[in-house]
């Protein structure tokens, strides 16, 4: 029997093209998130400032699984959280767009916040020396890390500026004992570090359960890791890998575009 799925109708003629093409790229984000497991059921948020605007943005359906999420599913929201397109029948968690947009609103070069709760990251976000300088995909985050201590479950404003304050300029940040998130001027990079963080967590978690003593990289390559990175991958390299990885979804199951 063939799997029941949303009927959505499409909003392409309703957007600019600008705009369009931002939801297929954040529809096809959430779609990989869900592909490579980084999902928690509906409770993480990836967001994406529609171009061409100040204070609009995307977010997922609430309620809706990620590998459900559709271009024209996504609902479009002002800093505030609330809801702009009033014909969009699917409700919104504002209280899921506080970290976003305290990033959003201070970092005018973060187009794309992404936000996972994934197991490795949440291990590693619980260890008192964070990531450690055990792998090649480590160097990469450790020269743009950020922290930022637990203050419980994110709902309140006054957290805002200690979040901003504690990302300052960096591309990766780990919300201690909470998870992981991502930058980017595109969806693409701030896919694409994801990609780099969540590695980075899964092989510090399995070196360490392998019981052995590990071996850190020495501190001179670290110190040239942000040079080696922008060399490597003409900047975080979503402009490399996002191509493909749409083709990948297209081959799996290519709704994600309506």
């Amino acid at each position: 029997m063939e799997s029941p799925k949303l009927s959505i109708p499409s909003v392409q003629n309703k957007v600019s093209a600008e705009e369009w093409q931002t939801r297929v790229d954040l529809a096809a984000c959430y779609r990989l998130v869900a592909h490579f497991h980084w999902d928690d059921l509906v409770f993480t948020h990836i967001t994406a400032k529609i171009p061409g605007t100040e204070n609009q943005f995307l977010i997922n359906p609430y309620g809706m699984m990620f590998d459900e999420i559709t271009a024209s599913s996504l609902v479009k929201i002002d800093q505030a959280g609330n809801k702009l397109d009033t014909d969009n029948p699917f409700p919104v968690n504002p209280a899921g767009f506080t970290i976003h947009s305290a990033i959003h609103g201070a970092r005018h070069d973060a187009k794309c916040v992404l936000h996972v709760h994934t197991p490795n990251g949440i291990a590693v976000s619980a260890q008192k020396n964070g990531v450690l300088p055990i792998s090649q995909q480590s160097i990469f985050v450790l020269a743009s890390l950020a922290y930022h201590d637990y203050e419980g479950v994110a709902l309140n404003e006054d957290e805002k500026p200690r979040l901003v304050r504690d990302l300052g300029d960096k591309t990766f940040f780990m919300l201690r004992n909470h998870g992981l998130l991502t930058v980017g001027e595109t969806i693409a990079d701030a896919f694409q570090a994801m990609y780099i963080f969540e590695a980075t967590c899964m092989i510090q978690v399995r070196a360490q359960s392998g019981g052995g003593e590990l071996t850190p990289i020495p501190a001179p390559i670290l110190a040239g890791a942000k040079a080696q990175a922008k060399a490597v991958t003409k900047g975080m390299g979503g402009n490399l890998s996002w191509p493909g990885l749409l083709r990948k979804l297209d081959r799996m199951d290519s709704s994600f575009r309506s």
